[in-house]
């Protein structure tokens, strides 16, 4: 068996390409999908690109909570351990809108779902020769500012603000979990992937942005393209030196001071252990329980 590899948001865009080149140096990849239908579509696309026939669809709705849970629970009682875990799935929401446990849908889906899947995965990580956790941010965090009085935005809320916030705690997670983990054999790093051409700002039931999508297309990067710092931090040997960094076009980047406050690093932290129901608890320690 080749490495074992998890990637969310797994059924198109950056998500996709990335299945497709990890499966291709020879990985096992479990893609992580919210819908059966389009995730069975991209299953099909993936062996078919890859020619891999170690490729699986796992489904996982990152905007509950409780299917979370769920596939963590049917991924551990599968697997024993977890060589890398790609945190890709992300959403621009065009107006408010909450996910089933009420929280905002950019801080929900793009760092509080991930945050959950991420500790109910450490075990397995651990257990690897050299886990890795990889998260898709993005240069919009330099737009951002946690919001700690009013982080769901109940009041004033725009796409830019919602999306440069999540995007943020993307990278102090990835800052607070990578000290977390060091003295393991666990490594943190988050990227920015460059200005994508996916269907991320997207309605799929309406298909509201479609039109606006497919006139900057000529401007953006091929899925492929935006996807290789991500599979590079997911693969190259090289790539396992780094913790706690963020990359683009495969370099570690400096980042704006607000992206390195650890004082901000970890009370988001504490804050998003209360919103999804895990102890705050070391590296290392107990099983994670849930309420």
């Amino acid at each position: 068996m080749g490495k074992l590899m998890v990637v969310t948001g797994a059924n198109s865009g950056m998500g996709l390409a990335s299945t497709i080149a990890l499966a291709k140096q020879g990985a096992d990849v479990v893609m992580v999908c919210r819908n059966e239908r389009r995730g069975q579509e991209a299953l099909a696309e993936a062996v078919r690109q890859s020619g891999s026939d170690r490729i699986q669809l796992m489904l996982c709705d990152l905007g509950r909570l409780d299917s979370i849970r769920e596939f963590a629970k049917a991924f551990r009682e599968r697997y024993s351990k977890l060589d890398v875990l790609l945190n890709n799935a992300g959403v621009v929401m065009l107006t408010r809108q909450e996910t089933a446990d009420g929280f905002e849908m950019d801080m929900g889906v793009n760092h509080l779902g991930h945050f959950l899947l991420t500790n109910l995965l450490l075990e397995p990580l651990l257990a690897a020769k050299q886990g890795r956790v990889v998260t898709v941010a993005s240069g919009a965090y330099k737009a951002g500012k946690i919001h700690f009085d009013d982080p769901f935005l109940t009041r004033g809320f725009n796409p830019a603000k919602a999306y440069g916030q999540s995007k943020l705690a993307n990278i102090l997670f990835t800052k607070e979990l990578a000290s977390r983990v060091a003295g393991t054999s666990v490594t943190a790093n988050c990227l920015h992937p460059g200005a994508v051409g996916t269907q991320i700002g997207v309605n799929r039931d309406t298909g509201f942005g479609k039109t606006v999508l497919a006139m900057l297309k000529p401007f953006f990067l091929t899925p492929e393209k935006g996807a290789e710092t991500a599979v590079y931090l997911a693969s190259d040997p090289e790539a396992g030196r780094f913790s706690g960094q963020y990359f683009y076009k495969k370099k570690p980047q400096p980042l704006a001071a607000k992206a390195e406050n650890m004082e901000d690093a970890k009370r988001l932290w504490a804050w998003s252990c209360r919103q999804v129901g895990i102890e705050d608890e070391p590296v290392g320690g107990n099983e994670r329980r849930t309420r």
